[in-house]
């Protein structure tokens, strides 16, 4: 199989950096562009806003800013060199927006930590699943997991 556009999801986690890093090797050895997506997650939007009693959308400017400023700083430290990566910011249900953003663009992989900043919760996983789990399910290409070995950081500075 030959990937030439990889999705790349992220939630800043230790082990999406661990993902970013595969993807960045899989790029380079196909050629391939990268696609880093982060979900701002309409639940927290909607919660941060009852709790301010403000509009959901009223905030929505400065969750994308943030998460922009996030992006960049991953992008930074992931040094990324020659690559062509471009950065996505959307709002919604993560496994949902992942699978509509890899089906507009057309990705060929989807590489993904194997959990998230939430870690493994093993009763949010038996009653609803991770998001990795949701996307290999929606999804028909190929998704791959990285999970993040125990006590080890993710370092890459090429």
């Amino acid at each position: 199989m030959d990937f030439k556009a990889i999705l790349v999801a992220t939630d800043f986690s230790a082990c999406a950096g661990a993902a970013f890093k595969v993807a960045k090797n899989l790029a380079r050895q196909f050629g391939a562009k990268i696609v880093l997506l982060h979900v701002i997650q309409q639940g927290i939007v909607a919660r941060v806003a009852e709790h301010l009693k403000v509009t959901p959308d009223s905030l929505l400017a400065r969750f994308r800013d943030e998460a922009q400023l996030h992006l960049d700083a991953f992008l930074k430290e992931g040094c990324c060199g020659n690559l062509e990566v471009t950065s996505m910011v959307t709002v919604g249900i993560p496994f949902q927006e992942i699978a509509v953003v890899a089906r507009d663009l057309a990705v060929d992989l989807i590489v993904m930590g194997g959990y998230g900043r939430s870690g493994r919760g093993p009763i949010e996983e038996v009653f609803f699943g991770s998001t990795a789990e949701k996307v290999v399910r929606l999804l028909p290409c190929p998704v791959l997991c990285v999970p993040l070995a125990e006590g080890r950081e993710v370092s890459d500075r090429r």
